[in-house]
């Protein structure tokens, strides 16, 4: 399998302002172990500034945690695209670079999730454990693709709720929780956006699995 083959397919890595930060970072001497640990600071900031959100009272606290979590959890992933781009592109690619590229991931999903469900705490029943399902459904889709690997099938990113679209979600259920401040009850659209989280995450499971293994029966 060749290097492309097993990444994961995202558009922006073809655009010229990836490059350029790629090649700076590179230029720079970052190492790409170092960008995929701070994926996991930015997931971190971005559950405990949902987890804040939630326990704020005022508009000014509500709307800035909520953007605020927003903007880290696409820096979050900001980082996932950059960390393999400076090192395959900038020549830095390590033995143990698959363990910092992988595991990172594991810790950053379930942050983001549980502090989604703690964003609900008090104000939608069972919130929290909501936001402890989809972490864990985050966890499975994930293990399910590193077992058909190590199985000898090929990489499936097979979505509807792969990481790109998880975090498209929770994005999306950020900004609409601060919109929502003004409008409605708090809670509905991120408790809408973890219960639609859910069931994608079981509809992926069972594809990947389906995928993976037709894949090596036919192998």
């Amino acid at each position: 399998m060749t290097e492309q083959m097993a990444r994961r397919p995202i558009r922006s890595r073809d655009t010229a302002w990836a490059h350029c930060v790629a090649a700076t970072l590179a230029r720079w001497g970052v190492r790409p172990n170092w960008i995929s640990w701070s994926s996991v600071v930015a997931s971190a900031g971005a559950g405990a500034s949902l987890a804040a959100a939630g326990r704020a009272d005022g508009t000014v606290g509500v709307v800035f945690f909520y953007v605020l979590a927003a903007a880290l959890m696409q820096t979050r992933l900001l980082c996932n695209l950059l960390d393999g781009m400076v090192a395959i592109e900038g020549g830095m690619r390590s033995r143990s670079g698959e363990i910092f590229n992988d595991l990172p991931d594991r810790l950053a999903d379930p942050l983001i999730f549980v502090g989604a469900g703690y964003s609900m705490a008090g104000h939608v029943p069972h919130g929290v454990a909501l936001g402890y399902v989809a972490a864990m459904g985050s966890l499975l889709v994930a293990y399910i693709r590193v077992l058909g690997v190590s199985a000898g099938a090929s990489q499936c990113y097979l979505g509807p709720m792969a990481k790109p679209h998880r975090m498209a979600l929770l994005t999306a259920a950020a900004i609409g929780s601060a919109v929502e401040w003004f409008f409605w009850q708090r809670g509905v659209v991120m408790a809408g956006a973890l219960g639609l989280a859910v069931a994608g995450e079981a509809v992926t499971t069972v594809r990947r699995v389906v995928h993976i293994v037709r894949e090596l029966e036919s192998a």
